[in-house]
């Protein structure tokens, strides 16, 4: 038989992937610009309003470790146009909702379709030639960052000047686009794992994930210590104990905990999560700044569009960077990019204790801090995988993204908490004061620097994954 096709055209797999992640990611941060007018376009109350960000959360919490696991079961690519149909339909209820209801429902669905990053890392290992295969993870991985630094000023420039109901229809078009490129353009994918779907280990995790993340993400509006809030962070760790406990008696898990209690699985999971706390913090805090009023004597007087644009290189650093860390995984180990990375963003927080006071001061802590989140992302991929079994490729990434989900939904909470507390009066209304934004960034370079510290745990030089050693030709099936 002759040269399959992922050995005839390796790059434009990687840009059809690269492509798919943005696009997912992009509908994550779509309507951070609206959340202000989302109660009067929806006729709610702002408290209600938010669970149009807590459903995509929530949604995508619970659904990727299971589209990963289905991924394996069932070939990685299946899986990615199985995603791409709940995110195009989620966008077309959004673009037509009226009411918060269908609007939670469509960015419920629109939270499922976060399956497409780590199911397209995973292809990545299965489709490319082992010399390729580095850069393209480094770039897939920060694929999740440039889709939300581009989100934000596109999603204000269109709120501004258009209807708000052409960012659902625009995304819903991308999303039908990244769809039809994955069909024809990937090759298909094959089914590395024989057996069954865990439905008693995917309904246990994400009931809690459910309580955990629900939580701490709405502990802030129900009140830390009201009996919903501790009620809900009470039953998460009995609920996710036994969901352990069931995992590993089950021959087939959703997720193998013998594999991920491994050193290099089990610390870069940890360090994962830092990292996303870490990653959070500081475009909570500089949008915030640059958005104040210039009265504060703080705050940057920039409008929505401008403080996206001020933001927006951020992204595209991750981007430059990415084939740089692909380079420094390869001559010194994945465990290297990561410490560099943590400790680059460590960097990016210490500098915002100087250049908190203009907008090209702000540009510059988010491109460092940028820098360091993508040569960290791009190292925690290759990390996974290069210790554990091709057959569970997909559910090892898959976890791994929900663990920094779990990471940046616990940097919103402690943030918003420390800015909710440190507050000076503006005018009627209480804001965020100086300090309160100077130590949210102090957090955040802790938060760096533990992340490094993890990192220096790991084995000395780290394994990194391996492409196949000869060519796939998978089913047409798949």
């Amino acid at each position: 038989m002759g040269e399959p096709a992922t050995r005839s055209r390796p790059q434009g797999i990687v840009i059809v992937m690269a492509v798919a992640g943005i696009v997912a990611s992009l509908t994550q941060t779509l309507v951070v610009p609206l959340i202000g007018e989302l109660p009067r376009l929806l006729g709610t109350s702002a408290s209600n309003a938010s669970w149009v960000i807590t459903a995509t959360l929530l949604a995508g919490a619970v659904t990727t470790p299971v589209t990963g696991r289905l991924g394996d079961l069932y070939g990685k690519r299946r899986m990615m146009l199985v995603c791409s149909v709940p995110l195009v339909v989620g966008c077309v209820i959004c673009a037509l909702a009226g009411s918060l209801a269908p609007m939670i429902v469509g960015r419920g669905l629109q939270g499922m379709g976060m399956g497409l990053i780590p199911l397209g890392i995973s292809a990545l290992r299965d489709l490319l030639p082992p010399e390729r295969l580095g850069p393209s993870i480094a770039l897939m991985s920060s694929s999740m960052g440039i889709g939300g630094a581009l989100g934000m000023p596109i999603a204000a420039g269109v709120a501004e000047y258009a209807s708000w109901r052409v960012l659902f229809w625009g995304t819903a078009a991308l999303s039908v686009l990244v769809a039809v490129l994955i069909g024809t353009l990937v090759p298909p994918t094959p089914a590395r794992t024989p057996g069954r779907l865990d439905v008693v280990g995917a309904l246990g995790l994400g009931a809690g994930l459910v309580c955990l993340l629900l939580g701490v993400s709405k502990g802030a509006d129900w009140g830390w210590t009201s009996g919903t809030t501790l009620g809900l962070l009470g039953a998460a760790p009995v609920v996710l104990l036994a969901w352990g406990w069931w995992e590993l008696r089950d021959d087939t898990p959703l997720v193998d905990l013998r594999v991920t209690a491994r050193r290099q699985v089990l610390l870069t999971n940890l360090a994962s999560i830092v990292v996303g706390f870490a990653m959070y913090a500081q475009a909570l805090i500089i949008m915030q700044i640059l958005q104040l009023p210039k009265a504060t004597g703080y705050g940057l007087g920039q409008s929505m569009l401008a403080a996206g644009l001020w933001m927006a290189p951020s992204g595209l650093m991750m981007m430059l960077v990415s084939p740089v860390g692909a380079r420094l995984s390869a001559a010194r180990g994945p465990k290297v990019t990561l410490i560099t990375g943590s400790l680059i963003m460590a960097l990016g927080y210490g500098s915002s204790l100087v250049l908190l006071g203009s907008p090209w001061g702000m540009l510059v802590v988010t491109c460092v801090c940028s820098i360091g989140i993508g040569f960290a992302y791009g190292s925690m991929p290759a990390l996974i995988m290069g210790v554990v079994p091709r057959s569970e490729t997909a559910a090892a990434n898959s976890f791994n993204t929900l663990m920094r989900s779990i990471g940046t939904t616990t940097s919103a909470a402690v943030i918003g908490l420390v800015l909710s507390q440190m507050t000076i009066r503006f005018g009627s209304a209480m804001v965020p004061s100086e300090g309160g934004f100077r130590v949210g960034m102090l957090i955040g370079c802790g938060a760096a620097l533990t992340a490094a510290a993890i990192t220096l745990a790991l084995p000395r030089r780290a394994a990194q994954p391996e492409a196949h050693a000869e060519p796939i030709v998978p089913a047409a099936s798949h």
